[in-house]
């Protein structure tokens, strides 16, 4: 199968990132000189730009000037998370398998997480996760605050257990499956008293981890996303996705 155009593009920029020749922050060259360089239309090299943009790994600028053209970032859970939300549409990837990859992947960064943690930063990070439960706590808040705070919460928590890896693919599943936590709430029976139990929940994680109990904050995690799994698909007979 012949190979598509731009990927000439792809792959140069893939060895300039591996030989350090390019890193992040670093602006791409333009357009006229990409296309002049690989004998190429500027259009295959706006169609690089686009792939490169959707994996996260530029964002483009428009106009002239200093800001425009694109610049090299680091953002790969969001790329994959758009990815993973694509294939969750399509019925290709269960909803119940992507909890059970979340409830492996993060039970052991949980358990890494109260092992490992020890350095200033390290309690600054569990300081913040104890501020996010704290506003969390108002029966006030908005639904759409408090699972912005759920995410921020257990990114913290997973970002404790050192592996960057994890808390990516971590991040990215939670993209993929907010919709479905948006969608799913308004059907529970009662929100109020779910999200009481969530926040009990919560609170035991970080107590686990605070006080260095592995095991414990593995099956205390385990069990709040198994349970949240649990009440939402029963009430709502969807798959609806985590807490």
């Amino acid at each position: 199968m012949e190979k598509k155009t731009y990927t000439i593009v792809l792959q140069n920029i893939e060895d300039r990132l591996r030989n350090g020749e390019l890193v992040v922050g670093d602006r791409l060259p333009a357009e006229r000189a990409l296309a002049e360089e690989f004998g190429i239309s500027r259009a295959s090299v706006r169609e690089a730009i686009r792939v490169l943009d959707a994996m996260g790994l530029v964002r483009s600028g428009v106009g002239s000037g200093p800001s425009a053209g694109a610049v090299v970032v680091s953002e790969p859970s969001a790329a994959l998370g758009w990815g993973l939300r694509m294939h969750l549409a399509s019925n290709f990837l269960p909803v119940a398998d992507v909890v059970a990859t979340r409830e492996q992947l993060e039970s052991q960064a949980a358990a890494d997480a109260a092992a490992r943690w020890s350095t200033t930063q390290d309690k600054i990070a569990l300081t913040r996760a104890k501020r996010y439960l704290d506003e969390m706590d108002d029966p006030m808040l908005p639904d759409m605050r408090f699972h912005e705070l759920d995410a921020h919460f257990h990114l913290v928590v997973s970002g404790l257990g050192g592996n960057v890896v994890v808390t990516t693919i971590l991040d990215s599943l939670r993209q993929a499956t907010v919709g479905y936590v948006q969608e799913g709430v308004p059907r529970l029976g009662d929100w109020p008293s779910v999200r009481r139990t969530l926040q009990e929940q919560h609170r035991g994680i970080l107590e686990s981890v605070q006080h260095r109990r592995p095991d414990e904050a593995s099956q205390r995690v385990r069990e709040h996303i198994r349970w949240f799994y649990g009440v939402a698909y029963a009430e709502n007979s969807v798959p609806v996705s985590f807490s």
